[in-house]
């Protein structure tokens, strides 16, 4: 099994996975699940009223967590994956 099937399942199994950027390291979890998104709130010591960020790399990847209108769709499939930030 490769690092990135490890971590998939980590993430699967609602777990959280430390992952690096060009500038940080990142915690990453899945957002479907509460108690791995309770556990990045304690672990960073972060107001609950201070929403994470999610990344996913198109629409249907985020339907569970945002709701896309037709102008955010035509963006996302425009410019993704790629340097455009949506906030829904």
């Amino acid at each position: 099994m490769t690092t990135i099937e490890e971590a998939a399942a980590v993430l699967r199994d609602g777990g959280l996975v430390v992952i690096p950027t060009d500038t940080v390291y990142g915690v990453a979890c899945s957002p479907l699940s509460e108690t791995a998104v309770a556990a990045i709130f304690a672990l960073k010591g972060r107001p609950t009223e201070k929403p994470l960020p999610v990344l996913g790399d198109g629409p249907d990847a985020l339907a569970a967590v945002a709701r896309f209108d037709e102008p955010a769709v035509g963006m996302a499939r425009a410019y993704w994956p790629g340097p455009l930030t949506l906030v829904l």
